[in-house]
C-alpha cells in the first residue's frame, strides 16, 4: 500500500511539472514577439554624497531585438526611493530606449533596490538592480 501511494504521488508530481513547462512548443509561443535586451541590468552608484543631485540618476539602455513593437507597462520599484521613468510609446523592432532611475539620496546607508520592468516582450519581466551607498548627513559646524 505504501508503494502504491508513493507511486501515485510521483506520477502526480511528474505530470504537474511537465504541465508547467511552457517552452517554444506551447501554443502561447510567438516567434515574432518583441524581446527586450538590456545593455546592463545592474547599476552600482558607488558611494554618493548625502542629498547628491549629480550622481543620483542612472540609465538602463535597452533594445527591442524582437520582430514586433515593444510596449512597456509601468515599472515597479521595490521602494519609493527609486523613481523610474520610461518611454510610453511603443519601441519598434531594432529601436532602442532608456529607463532612467532617480534615487533619493536623502536616505543614508546601503542601496540595494530593484525596479521590475514588465512588458509584452517574450521575456515579460526583467529586474533591474541598484546598489551602492549614500554617505551620512554632514555634521553641522
Amino acid at each position: 500500500m505504501k508503494n502504491f501511494i508513493l507511486t501515485i504521488c510521483l506520477v502526480f508530481a511528474t505530470t504537474f511539472a511537465i504541465s508547467q513547462n511552457r517552452g517554444p512548443s506551447s501554443r502561447n509561443y510567438n516567434p515574432n514577439a518583441p524581446v527586450i535586451t538590456f545593455e546592463k541590468v545592474i547599476h552600482d552608484y558607488g558611494t554618493i554624497d548625502y542629498k547628491s543631485t549629480n550622481k543620483n540618476v542612472c540609465t538602463f539602455k535597452f533594445k527591442n531585438t524582437g520582430r514586433e513593437p515593444l510596449i512597456l507597462s509601468r515599472p515597479k520599484s521595490s521602494c519609493g526611493c527609486a523613481i523610474p521613468s520610461w518611454p510610453k510609446q511603443p519601441i519598434m523592432p531594432g529601436q532602442s530606449g532608456e529607463i532612467k532611475v532617480k534615487f533619493d539620496t536623502k536616505r543614508v546607508g546601503k542601496i540595494k533596490k530593484t525596479v521590475t520592468i514588465k512588458s509584452n516582450a517574450r521575456n515579460k519581466s526583467v529586474v533591474l538592480k541598484l546598489k551602492g551607498s549614500v554617505k551620512p548627513r554632514p555634521k553641522k559646524k
